[in-house]
C-alpha cells in the first residue's frame, strides 16, 4: 500500500485568478474519490518542517524574509509567485508534509508514497522563491536523508532550483527530463555540475513514444549510482492539454515512467510539482499512484 500526503492547510495558498491554485488538489482529490483511490491509499498525517530542517538547502534570511512577508499580507516576488497571509505556513508545511513520507518510508512503514502538496517547490533556490516555489520540498528532503539520492524531475519546466542546490553535491543525482527551449531558461544537456546532473531537454513537438525513449535512456544514465532512496519532482504539466506547458503526454504515459522507475528496486517518495489543467491533473496522479502501488 502506497502513503497519501495531503493537508487542508495547503488549500490556504492562493491568489485570485492564479493558475497554481487550490482546486489544483482538490481536482486531484476527488478524482481519487470517485475511482475508489482514497479507500486504498494509506493516509498519512502531514508535519510543519521546522527552521533548521528548511535551513538545509535555504539561508536563514530567505526564510525569514518569506515569514515576514506573509505576516504583513503577502505579495509578490516576481510576477509569477505570490505569498498570501497563509502561504508561509502552507509552505513549512508542505515541505514537513515530504519529510513525513520519507520519515515513514525510510523506516519501512511503507515503500512508496504521494505527497500531494503546494506550493510546488522545484524553482526555489536556496535564496530565492519564484516560478510559483517558496521552499524547495525535494531538495529538503534529500539533505535530510543523508544517504545516497536519485531526484527524478518529470515536471514540464526545469527544476532550475534544485540543480543549483545539488550542482557541486555528488551525493545526490538529479535528472530531469523538461521542454527546451522553456522556462526558466536551464535545464542544457551540457549543464553536469560534478557529474551528478542528467539533463535530458525535450523540444516542444516530440511524440509521446520518443519522450519515454529519452526518458527511460537518461534514467539508465543517472541510476548507475544505484540509488538507496528515489524522490520525485511530479509534475504533470507534460500532459498534452495543461495549458501552459503541454508536451503532449497521455495519463497512462505517467503510469509508464512510474512503472520504469519502480524497476529501480528503491523506496520512493513522490511530491506533486506542476500541473495546472484541473481536467487532466485526477487522470494523471491515478496513473501515477496506481504505478506506485503496483
Amino acid at each position: 500500500m502506497a502513503l497519501l500526503v495531503t493537508d487542508p492547510l495547503y488549500l490556504e495558498h492562493q491568489a485570485a485568478g492564479h493558475v497554481e491554485c487550490p482546486q489544483r488538489v482538490l481536482a486531484i482529490l476527488e478524482h481519487f474519490r470517485a475511482t475508489g483511490l482514497l479507500k486504498i491509499l494509506d493516509p498519512l498525517p502531514a508535519r510543519d518542517a521546522t527552521l533548521d530542517e528548511l535551513a538545509l538547502v535555504h539561508g536563514r534570511d530567505y526564510i525569514e524574509s518569506v515569514r515576514w512577508a506573509c505576516e504583513r499580507g503577502g505579495g509578490w516576488f516576481d510576477a509569477d509567485t505570490y505569498l498570501n497571509e497563509k502561504s508561509y505556513a502552507a509552505a513549512v508545511r508542505a515541505v514537513g508534509g515530504v519529510l513525513a513520507a520519507v520519515e515513514a518510508v525510510r523506516d519501512g512503514k511503507a515503500s512508496t508514497a504521494f505527497c500531494l502538496v503546494r506550493p510546488p517547490g522545484h524553482h526555489a533556490t536556496p535564496s530565492r522563491g519564484m516560478g510559483f516555489c517558496l521552499f524547495n520540498s525535494v531538495a529538503v528532503a534529500a539533505r535530510f536523508l543523508k544517504r545516497r539520492v536519485l531526484i527524478v524531475d518529470w515536471d514540464v519546466h526545469h527544476g532550475n532550483g534544485t540543480q543549483d542546490i545539488f550542482e557541486h553535491d555528488p551525493s545526490v543525482v538529479y535528472f530531469s527530463t523538461h521542454r527546451w527551449p522553456f522556462y526558466p531558461g536551464t535545464g542544457r544537456e551540457d549543464e553536469r555540475g560534478a557529474g551528478n546532473i542528467v539533463n535530458v531537454p525535450i523540444p516542444e513537438g516530440t511524440g509521446r513514444r520518443d519522450f519515454l525513449a529519452k526518458f527511460k535512456d537518461g534514467l539508465a544514465k543517472a541510476a548507475v549510482v544505484k540509488p538507496e532512496f528515489v524522490l520525485i519532482s511530479c509534475g504533470f504539466d507534460a500532459y498534452a492539454r495543461d495549458p501552459i506547458g503541454g508536451l503532449g503526454l497521455e495519463p497512462e504515459d505517467y503510469g509508464t515512467m512510474t512503472d520504469v522507475v519502480r524497476s529501480l528496486g528503491a523506496p520512493i517518495v513522490s511530491a506533486l510539482e506542476g500541473g495546472y489543467s484541473l481536467d487532466g491533473l485526477g487522470p494523471c496522479a491515478e496513473a501515477h499512484v496506481r504505478g506506485l502501488m503496483a
